[in-house]
């Protein structure tokens, strides 16, 4: 793999005046609203060239399932236009590839240079080069016309977006009508008596194996915690209705582990 611009800024923040003293979550601390998207940028340039090894020891090889059921459920046909938002690590895009076919085409965006190399260049290994453009971009302001996709993706990315509600009114401005919203994310788990199993899991476990592995606690860390700060499900359900998008709705998998929330324009 060849190298590529990590700076966490490699993107201006763009910050309104009218919040630029607001403190948001950065995991379970509390931190400047517009210092957020930097430090979640360090975290991802970190743990890029290690992020699908994380995942498949973190989730056992589940998440492969997981955005498997994602994209066989997306109802995506061919020649359809996707945006798939967070999808640095190209898996997303992969599994979408053949599904629009010659005639549809694929934009994997990401706020950071790291993943989308990372993904740009394993999807290239594999001779995936046609219909996919790779643009580094921000979730909360889409360099995109209003109207230009006829499904937005997103996997394992919300959470870590700073401003979610404006994330989410961006993806349905740049929806067709009729296009959809799915959001693939942790959630809240359901059973009460497996939740001390997963924290377990998620604070215990989990940093050790990023220390071990990836050489990083901290990130793995800070990945843990922000699954517990993402909305739970009926929140983010009622999110993208304040957002614009019809019929929205969650389907949980794994117990609630994940959950994925789709959404229409209308």
């Amino acid at each position: 793999m060849s190298e590529h611009d990590s700076r966490p800024d490699a993107l201006p923040v763009t910050v309104p005046a009218e919040s630029a003293g607001d403190t948001t979550h950065f995991g379970y601390r509390d931190v400047p609203t517009r210092e957020k998207q930097k430090l979640v940028g360090e975290v991802f340039s970190s743990v890029a060239r290690r992020y699908d090894v994380m995942n498949d020891l973190m989730s056992f090889g589940i998440h492969r399932v997981w955005k498997r059921y994602f994209v066989a459920t997306s109802g995506v046909k061919r020649g359809d236009r996707v945006l798939d938002l967070a999808g640095g690590t190209g898996d997303i895009a992969a599994l979408l590839h053949p599904r629009v076919g010659e005639g549809g085409g694929i934009v994997v965006g990401d706020i950071n240079a790291a993943m989308l190399g990372v993904g740009r260049d394993r999807l290239t290994d594999r001779g995936l080069v046609r219909g996919l453009d790779w643009v580094q971009c921000n979730a909360e302001a889409l360099p995109f016309p209003d109207k230009s996709f006829d499904l937005v993706t997103i996997a394992f990315g919300l959470r870590n977006v700073t401003d979610k509600a404006r994330a989410l009114a961006d993806m349905h401005r740049v929806l067709k009508v009729g296009g959809r919203v799915l959001v693939l994310e942790f959630s809240q788990v359901r059973p009460k008596w497996f939740r001390p199993l997963y924290d377990i899991h998620s604070f215990q476990v989990l940093p050790r194996l990023g220390t071990l592995i990836a050489g990083d606690r901290a990130s793995y860390q800070y990945l843990a915690e922000s699954i517990r700060k993402h909305p739970p499900q009926a929140e983010l359900q009622r999110m993208l209705t304040e957002a614009g998008f019809a019929r929205a709705s969650h389907r949980n998998l794994s117990a609630g582990i994940v959950a994925i929330h789709s959404g229409y324009r209308v």
